[in-house]
C-alpha cells in the first residue's frame, strides 16, 4: 500500500522567492560594480563583433524563418537583423560565448555571466522601441547595467559552493535561470509572474556537459548559452500570459530538481545577493582560452620570449610540465587527436603549445590551417599536468580566487629554464588597473572589425562617459551598434 503524497500546493522554494526579490527589490548601490559592468557591456559587445568574422557562427544567425519582419523588433548589435525578442537574444548570446573570449566565474561550477546579455540588452531594446511607438519613456542603459549587476550576481553566487559539472549538467542552467529573472523585471512582471517565470526555469530539462568534453567536443558549447538566454526570455513572455508556476520544483520528494538531478542534495549559499560577482568577475583580456588556462598562456608568452632570447625552439624542448588546479585537470587536459576548434580551445597542451611556438594565441589559432602544423602535436606530447594541492586550495578561497599555472621547460641538452608562475590573470580583479586599459584597446580593435571610424568613434567616446552611457535609452544605444 502506498504512502499518502499530499496534494496541498506549498508555497515557492525559498531558494526561488530568493532569486525574485534581490532581482525585483535590491537596489545596487556599488559604484564599483557599475562601473565593472560598464567594462562588461563593452567587452561582451566586441566580443561579439569579433565572432562576426567567423561562418561557423553568423550561419546560425538571422530570423529563423527568412524573410520575418518584426514591427519595433530588437536590433542585434553588429549585424543588420532586427527580430522577436527571443530570437535576438539566441543571436546575440551565441555571438557573446562563440570565441570563448567573454568574461568568467571560476568556483564550484564555472560559467560566463555575461552570457546573459544577449536575454539582458534584446528584451531592454524590444521593450524600449514598443514604449517609444506607445508615447512612453524607454529603458536606459543603467537599467541594462542593473540588470547585468543582479545576473551576474545570481549566477555566481548559486555557482560559488555548487557544483552542476559533477553532475554532468552545463553551467549554462544557471544563465537560464538569472536570464529569466532579470529579464521579467525588464518587462514589468509582478512578483508571482516572476516566480512562476523562474521555477519554470528550473522545470526545463537542463543541458548535459557532453558537448564539452571529449570524445564529443563540439560548437554547440559556443550556442548553448545563446540557447538559455533565449530560453529564459520565452519563459518570461509566457509567465506574462498568467502562466503558471511550480512552487517546490528544487525541493519536491522524487520530482523535483533537487532529487532527479542533484543527488538528493540541496544547493547551499556562502553569501547573500548583492553585487560580488561582478565586482570580482574575470575578463579575458589578453587570449581567447578557457579560463583555467589564462594563466599558462600568459607564461608560455613569457617563456617563448626566453626561448628567443636563448636562440633555441621548441624542438629543443624535451618536457614540459604544468603545475595546475585541480579544475584545470578536470577540464582541460586533454591528450589525443583534437577534432575542431572547439576541442581545441579547451585543451590546455594546445594553448599552451601555440604561444610558445608563434608567440601568441588568437581566436584564428583554433582553426584548422594552424592545427595542423606538426610542432604542434608534437610539442603537446612533451606536457605533462600535475596537480598542486596549494593552487586548488587558493582556487576556492574567496578572498584569493587566484587561477594560478606554472610552467617548467626541460631541455634535451639536460638545462631547463626557470619555472614561470602566474597566479592571477590579467582580467583579475587584483589586476583592475593594469587591465582595464588593455580591454579598452581590445573593444578598440574589435569595433573596428565591424564599423567606419566616424561609428565607432561615437560608439567608443559614449562607453567611455560612464554618466551619459547610463542616461542613454537603450534603444538609441542599440541603434549605434546595427551594421549598416
Amino acid at each position: 500500500m502506498s504512502a499518502h503524497i499530499s496534494n496541498v500546493r506549498p508555497d515557492f522554494d525559498q531558494v526561488i522567492v530568493d532569486i525574485v526579490d534581490y532581482a525585483q527589490k535590491f537596489r545596487i548601490a556599488s559604484r564599483e560594480a557599475y562601473e565593472t559592468a560598464r567594462y562588461c557591456l563593452m567587452d561582451t559587445l566586441g566580443c561579439g563583433f569579433e565572432a562576426l568574422e567567423y561562418p561557423a557562427c553568423t550561419k546560425l544567425l538571422g530570423p529563423i524563418v527568412p524573410g520575418t519582419v518584426v514591427p519595433n523588433g530588437a536590433k542585434v548589435p553588429g549585424t543588420p537583423y532586427q527580430l522577436d525578442p527571443v530570437q535576438a537574444a539566441f543571436n546575440l548570446g551565441a555571438m557573446v560565448r562563440w570565441l570563448d573570449f567573454n568574461d568568467t566565474w571560476l568556483a564550484a561550477e564555472w560559467g560566463h555571466p555575461s552570457d546573459n546579455l544577449g536575454g539582458i540588452l534584446m528584451t531592454a531594446d524590444w521593450v524600449s522601441r514598443n514604449a517609444v511607438a506607445a508615447g512612453k519613456a524607454p529603458l536606459t542603459v543603467r537599467d541594462v547595467l542593473t540588470a547585468m549587476i543582479k545576473a551576474h550576481e545570481i549566477q555566481g553566487s548559486i555557482a560559488l559552493e555548487n557544483s552542476f559539472n559533477k553532475v554532468g549538467l552545463d553551467h549554462v542552467v544557471l544563465v537560464k535561470v538569472a536570464s529569466t529573472a532579470v529579464v521579467c523585471t525588464l518587462l514589468g512582471l509582478t512578483r508571482e509572474e516572476t516566480l512562476n517565470a523562474v521555477s519554470n526555469a528550473w522545470v526545463d530539462g537542463q543541458s548535459l556537459r557532453t558537448y564539452r568534453h571529449a570524445p564529443n567536443t563540439g560548437s554547440r558549447k559556443s550556442w548553448a548559452a545563446g540557447d538559455a538566454t533565449a530560453r529564459a526570455v520565452r519563459l518570461a513572455l509566457i509567465a506574462r500570459t498568467g502562466e503558471m508556476g511550480y512552487p517546490s520544483v528544487l525541493t519536491a520528494k522524487a520530482w523535483g530538481f533537487y532529487d532527479v538531478l542533484f543527488k538528493g542534495n540541496p544547493f547551499k549559499f556562502q553569501r547573500p545577493y548583492g553585487s560580488y560577482v561582478m565586482e570580482n568577475v574575470l575578463f579575458k583580456i589578453s587570449f581567447p582560452a578557457e579560463f583555467h588556462s589564462q594563466t599558462a598562456v600568459e607564461a608560455a608568452m613569457t617563456i617563448h620570449q626566453e626561448l628567443a632570447r636563448l636562440g633555441r625552439t621548441a624542438q629543443d624542448v624535451k618536457r614540459i610540465t604544468i603545475r595546475t588546479h585541480e579544475a584545470a585537470i578536470r577540464i582541460i587536459d586533454k591528450k589525443g587527436p583534437l577534432n575542431n576548434p572547439a576541442d581545441r580551445d579547451h585543451c590546455i597542451q594546445y594553448m599552451v603549445a601555440v604561444p610558445l611556438i608563434f608567440g601568441r594565441l588568437t581566436a584564428a589559432d583554433y582553426e584548422d590551417n594552424v592545427a595542423r602544423d606538426p610542432r604542434i602535436d608534437a610539442l603537446r606530447e612533451k606536457m605533462a599536468c600535475v596537480e598542486d594541492k596549494q593552487f586548488t586550495k587558493d582556487y576556492h578561497d574567496p578572498d584569493k580566487r587566484s587561477i594560478a599555472n606554472a610552467l617548467t621547460v626541460e631541455f634535451t641538452d639536460g638545462k631547463k629554464l626557470k619555472e614561470i608562475v602566474v597566479e592571477y590573470p590579467i582580467g583579475h580583479k587584483r589586476r583592475r588597473k593594469e587591465g582595464m586599459p588593455v580591454l579598452v584597446e581590445k573593444f578598440r580593435t574589435n569595433l573596428a572589425r565591424r564599423f567606419a571610424e566616424k561609428q565607432r568613434t561615437r560608439i567608443l567616446d559614449l562607453c567611455m562617459d560612464a554618466k551619459r552611457l547610463e542616461a542613454a535609452p537603450v534603444h538609441e544605444f542599440v541603434d549605434l551598434l546595427v551594421h549598416p
